[in-house]
This record gives C-alpha cells, structure tokens and sequence, in this order.
C-alpha cells in the first residue's frame, strides 16, 4: 500500500459522472411531502410552478441509485473539482492522538464552501428550460454566493435574501454576492406581504432561513419566468452534493483507507448528507459498520432537541409540508455566527436515517466550537468556517477520546468551507465578547405549537 500523502487528489478523470441516491439504497423511504392545500403526497406537477422541472424529477425520483451528470455540469465542476482529502497530520500531532484524522476540504472555490456543487446543477436546469430569474435565501452567505458565482456563468438574474443578522455579521459576503450580479435583500424587509407580515409580529428580529425562504417563494410566484432554487433540505439538494462522498469514498478506497467514523455539520443537512451518501449505502447493505454523526449548534437543535413531525420549510407556512426533525417553522433562533446552520428543521432524508437509528446527532454551544476552530486554524493552516467547526469539535472529541482508550480509530470529517468572511465572529471570539445561548423548553415549546397537526 503506498505511503498516505498530505492531501490525496483524484485526477480530472476520475471526477463522478453520476450523482449517488441514496434514497434508491434506503429500507424505508422518508414520508412524502403533502400539499397544504389538500394534505396529500405531493405529485410533480404541485411542484412545477416553484421549481425547475430537471430538478423536481430529481426530488421525486427514489428508484435510481446513479442519475448521469450532465456534460455540462461537469464541465463547470472541473474548474474547482476534485477537491482534497487530506491527512490532518498536525492536528493528531497537537492532540497527541493515536487516532487518524481526515477531512474532505470543499473550500478551495471562491464561493469558499461545498454550495456550488448545487449551486452550478440548478441553475442549469434553470437555463436549460428557458428560467431568466432566480430567487434565493442565504443564511450565512455561502449559497447566496456560490449561487451568484453560477447564475452569472450560465446568464440567470438572481435575487438572494440574506437573513438579516448575517447580512450585519457578513458584509463582505454581500459584497461578494453583488460582485457576481447578484440583487442582495437582508431578510425580513418590507418588499414582500410575507416579510412585512413576520416584521409586524416580531419587529427587531434578525431574521432566519425560514423567513428568507419564504420571501423568496412569494419573489419567484409573483415574478414572470421566475423559479425558486433551495441551498440545502430537499432530496434534489443531497443528490447534487453526493459528488463529495463519491470523490472521498474513491480517494478512501485508493489508498486502503477505512474510516470508522464519518461527521459532518448539520443544519439543513446538504453537506452532511453529500458526504455520507456511498458510504451509508454501503453500510445498508452490510458492508461495513461506520458511525456516522451529524452537528449542530445547540441554539438551534433540530435533531438532538426537536421533534419528527410534518412542517413547514418556511416561517410564512407557504412550502410543502414535509416530515423532519423541526423546531417548529415558528421558531426564530438565536443569532449565533453559524449563521448557515440556523434553520428550523433537518433534511426528510437525514431525519428518516436518524429516526431509524443510522445516523447519530451531537450539539455544541459556539464558544466550544470556536475553540476548536482556534486550535484547527493553528495546526493545519486552514480557517474554517463556523459551519464546519461543529465538524471539527466532534471530531477532536472523539479523537481525545481515543488518546484516553488507546484506541486508533479512523475519522473522517467534512470541512464543508472556509472561514475568512466570518472574521467578525473570530474577533467576538478572540476578545471574549462571545455568548452562548442554549433555548429553553419554553422557548422550544413556541416554536412547536407552529407544527401542523397531520
């Protein structure tokens, strides 16, 4: 077996020419999505009007394993794919760990994380049906920006609404995203009934995906040959981001590496379930024995604290109903700096695979994440974004835990992306003005009497 380099690269030929579902591998499919006008499971045409057509035969397709990457699309992913696996020598260094750190980077584009794997795909299909308008919402800016990256390529007007207190915490990411010729609307605002409506019931408020989603939704319904496009949740959003566990799950098998463990931060679920989608596949079918862990931050814990339950995507109750683990569409989460994991509710997909069992869940509070991030940026070179810190706490958690057994386990985590427009929340963090809030079971309870008897 060859000596394992720093960084393990696939060559250009070796880049997946299909996406991975692994909702065609699944025992039990997730519950299907309702319309809430009639409760029933949602048919492709409900769909049409919101979505692109390539992209709602993705979301309702549960037959087939692989779905060919169009030409094009790879095209556009050779222009930053494949990205690195690598070795985190120094770290285990740090620790003194005897067990084996990895990390699949997804942060070397511009858009500094794994968004444009989705970003790229639904904007295609977007310009293929003859779409001239996009609508979006942005939690911390990294889809907003890898989105105005594709919609600028493939020649799509795009309009993002970007929670409020992220569009404050990250102005650059603003600029970023106006840069590429994107319109940038911090989310509540006043050009939307929905977003007037969630101001007037909670002025001040700095907003979340919810409330952005659902000024989106109302920009693409009222606007001529528009579409809505989502950064993360929907089925058709982890198929696009298999391409990094197919790429991990090659370079693993290149060089005879078994991981024992797979973690990966959580908040609507794309980077997370992008990562582990061959190789849960392949623990379905008995092949192997990996624990996988999803993270998230404990001001907004899906998984750990919320409840499987129909809801709705969006504050304004406007989407699909679709079975999650949810906080309640009602709740508004604290405005901690993981602004991209703020959302109410987790991918159906994921939910189902932690309902069942497969996939575990952990929460952190943001001082001990950036404590990690700290100590990552300082060992291996790399600033990370607050996402995927969750990531790396995990993962230096279990990797303590091994020095302590003895055990030399092999861990595997998602660097979902890069950190350098979150210096704001490094600095809060550097100067120990950072806070912590963890909900209350009062507080959660508000946001659970939003849910939807079903």
């Amino acid at each position: 077996m060859s000596e394992i380099p720093y960084k393990i690269y696939l060559t250009e030929n070796e880049l997946p020419t299909h996406w991975h579902n692994i909702r065609a591998v699944m025992p039990e499919q997730p519950d299907p999505m309702l319309h809430p006008g009639t409760m029933k499971p949602c048919v492709k045409e409900d769909l049409l009007p919101l979505f692109c057509e390539g992209v709602v035969e993705q979301e309702m397709n549960s037959t087939d394993e692989f779905i060919e990457i169009p030409r094009e699309i790879r095209d556009f992913y050779k222009m930053y794919r494949p990205s690195p696996l690598v070795r985190a020598y120094c770290l285990e260094k740090e620790l003194g760990t005897p067990a084996k750190l990895y990390y699949k980077f997804e942060g070397n584009n511009t858009s500094g994380s794994h968004k444009l794997n989705s970003a790229a795909a639904q904007t295609y299909y977007a310009k293929k049906q003859g779409v001239t308008h996009l609508t979006t919402e942005t939690g911390a800016g990294q889809w907003g920006t890898a989105l105005a990256m594709s919609c600028v390529f493939f020649g799509v007007d795009l309009t993002v609404y970007m929670v409020k207190i992220s569009s404050e915490q990250k102005p650059y990411r603003k600029i970023c995203m106006e840069t590429y010729g994107a319109k940038v609307v911090p989310s509540p605002s006043d050009t939307t009934d929905s977003g007037r409506k969630i101001l007037a019931e909670n002025p001040g408020t700095g907003g979340s995906l919810g409330c952005a989603i659902s000024e989106a939704i109302e920009t693409a319904v009222k606007t001529p040959n528009c579409r809505y496009v989502l950064g993360s949740v929907l089925n058709h959003v982890l198929l696009h981001q298999s391409v990094i566990g197919q790429e991990t799950k090659a370079a693993c098998d290149m060089y005879g590496i078994a991981p024992d463990v797979i973690i990966g931060c959580a908040g609507g679920g794309s980077n997370l379930g992008g990562l582990i989608s061959p190789f849960m596949a392949d623990k379905l079918r008995g092949k192997n024995n990996i624990e996988f862990i999803a993270v998230e931050p404990a001001s907004c814990p899906s998984l750990t604290r919320g409840r499987y339950a129909y809801d709705f995507g969006d504050t304004a109750r406007t989407t699909p109903l679709m079975r999650m683990y949810t906080m309640g569409s009602g709740f508004i989460p604290s405005p901690n700096h993981a602004g991209g994991l703020r959302y109410h509710g987790m991918s159906p997909i994921l939910s189902k695979l932690y309902h069942d069992g497969h996939i575990k869940a952990k929460s952190y509070v943001q001082s001990e994440v950036f404590e990690e991030a700290v100590r990552f940026a300082r060992a291996e070179g790399t600033l990370p974004a607050p996402e995927s810190a969750h990531a790396i706490k995990a993962a230096v958690d279990e990797a303590l835990r091994c020095k302590e057994t003895g055990e030399a386990r092999t861990i595997l985590f998602g660097l979902s992306g890069t950190g350098y427009f979150d210096l704001a929340a490094y600095d809060s963090f550097n100067r120990k003005t950072m806070t912590d809030h963890v909900p209350t079971d009062a507080e959660l309870e508000k946001g659970f009497e939003t849910l939807v008897k079903v």
